[in-house]
């Protein structure tokens, strides 16, 4: 195929794909922020401030997140941004929880996938919340955050209890920039990505890496499988990793270092650029996430040589 016709090629099958995954994105964000935005304006989150906040307060976030991290452990990260954009959050509270959120969500579906392509789900499950808490208290003491203290000025609008009217037209106008930012970022991403399967650009680009994957405490011969996670996703990688682990050409050790770290850094290109397009700083979104793999996967795989896993096939 031409270089021509790859991109044009691309950028017609990325503006199709990009339609259908918006269209399915605000079936999630519409109804989560509606939701969302109402229980704001009626009160129920300030009555149940009591119980959440210790528990917020506790990894360092403000009891306000609550509401967006439970709605990315289990609905998804689409749902947690939806949460986030109409409730009351200054600029470092959003990005605490967002680098929660990117951590841990979506922890049922992804759970399973990982667990059918070469590691226990809740093995999976525990090292990505555990790490996922840790990272956002050492990051809100670098940011000099405290719950108690609060946040500054608040990044959306604040759901007072005031006409409900109102209430709604705040909820559309969060909404609908949210949506903008889906669309555009969405497009763009996909046209991008399907333009890079089409030149053949996925595999120099995994060579590139070599360095980056030894600092990740990775193997070489993972790379095609990581860096699919990376750009695609776990919904992808985990299928691409069930192919490859069927080869029996990884050992436990490789399939489950994989896991470990793309569990916390996959879907790298398109799931950060939402929140950095709300305007949150893109190294926090990346930085800490990628030391934190580096931190958990090194450790565990010194473990497994220690205690004599790293041999055999998965």
């Amino acid at each position: 195929m031409e270089t021509k016709q790859a991109i044009t090629a691309g950028i017609k099958s990325g503006l199709r794909k990009g339609w259908d995954g918006f269209v399915w994105m605000m079936k999630i964000i519409v109804p989560v922020s509606l939701l969302t935005s109402l229980l704001a304006w009626s009160g129920w989150l300030a009555e149940i401030d009591f119980i959440v906040r210790p528990l917020m307060n506790a990894v360092s976030l403000p009891a306000t997140a609550a509401l967006p991290l439970v709605i990315g452990m289990f609905a998804g990260i689409y749902g947690a941004i939806a949460a986030m954009a109409v409730l009351p959050m200054s600029q470092t509270e959003m990005t605490l929880a967002a680098i929660f959120t990117l951590m841990a969500h979506n922890l049922i579906q992804e759970g399973i996938i990982q667990a059918k392509s070469g590691i226990h789900p809740l093995k999976a499950t525990v090292f990505r919340l555990i790490p996922a808490c840790l990272t956002v208290m050492v990051v809100a003491a670098l940011m000099g955050y405290s719950p108690a203290a609060g946040g500054a000025v608040p990044a959306g609008p604040i759901p007072v209890r005031g006409p409900l009217g109102q209430a709604l037209g705040d909820w559309l106008a969060a909404t609908a920039q949210v949506a903008g930012i889906v669309f555009v970022v969405i497009m763009a991403l996909l046209s991008a990505l399907e333009i890079m399967k089409n030149l053949d650009w996925i595999h120099p680009i995994v060579r590139a890496c070599r360095p980056v994957l030894r600092f990740m405490g990775l193997e070489e011969r993972v790379g095609i499988l990581w860096m699919t996670a990376i750009i695609f996703g776990l919904a992808y990688g985990g299928a691409v990793i069930v192919e490859e682990a069927k080869q029996g050409h990884l050992t436990r050790e490789d399939l489950e270092s994989l896991h470990l770290s793309i569990g916390m850094n996959h879907s790298m290109v398109e799931d950060p650029s939402y929140f950095i397009a709300l305007g949150l700083n893109p190294f926090w979104l990346y930085i800490p996430r990628l030391v934190a793999a580096v931190l958990t996967v090194r450790p565990i795989r010194l473990w497994y040589r220690f205690t004599g896993r790293a041999a055999g096939p998965s």
